[in-house]
């Protein structure tokens, strides 16, 4: 008789998803005093310093982060590769993750901007962010949807999103159901939740923490 081999059986799945969504660190467009949105600003040397006080809090504070995304905007993806190098956790950079598309007004100086686009008393969630071009809510809702699809099916029990305010707030809205909500995200302040596999719960554990900043 030989006895018999043993049968695999697949890791249980966890029941509840840890998400940490992130905001990046100060840029130089907010020293130029311009709209953001997709212009294209990199992290100036106060942002790079905020980013790297995150990466020795949580070094010193383990996440346990099993992955990270990031949108390709080099202000968000500077602020990733400081955070996830130093936690030695694998980053992914998408699209999905970018600021709203602002059209014009990207790269704009305010003033100038409120001059030529002024803010509308209404605007549908299907109009484009200006006459000009721009995502429309619906479209970043869709994008936010898929952002999360994505996160939610790409393996990991902790998973980090470093990603824009704007876009931060697209990610909440769409868990928490909250579509005229609005949640305050400071530079690299950081928004966490737990979300149920098993229901349509999402539990908020903070919001606008930033344990490394004085």
């Amino acid at each position: 008789m030989t006895p018999e081999t043993p049968q695999k059986t697949a890791a249980p799945k966890t029941d509840a998803l840890h998400l940490t969504i992130l905001r990046h660190g100060r840029s130089r467009a907010d020293d130029e005093n311009v709209h953001e949105g997709r212009y294209d600003s990199p992290l100036n040397p106060e942002g790079e310093a905020q980013a790297a006080a995150l990466a020795a809090y949580w070094t010193a504070n383990p996440p346990g982060f099993d992955r990270a995304y990031c949108s390709t905007l080099q202000r968000a993806h500077g602020t990733a590769r400081i955070v996830a190098d130093a936690l030695g956790v694998p980053l992914t950079p998408t699209d999905l993750l970018r600021e709203w598309d602002n059209g014009p007004l990207a790269g704009m100086g305010r003033e100038e901007a409120l001059e030529r686009y002024p803010i509308p008393a209404f605007r549908h969630d299907l109009d484009p962010f200006t006459p000009e071009g721009g995502e429309s809510q619906a479209a970043i809702r869709a994008r936010a949807l898929h952002a999360l699809e994505l996160v939610w099916n790409g393996g990991g029990q902790r998973v980090l999103l470093v990603t824009h305010g704007g876009f931060g707030n697209s990610l909440l809205r769409e868990l928490l159901g909250t579509q005229r909500g609005w949640f305050a995200f400071g530079d690299t302040a950081f928004a966490t939740l737990r979300l149920s596999r098993s229901s349509h719960t999402a539990y908020v554990t903070g919001v606008n923490l930033t344990p490394h900043l004085p």
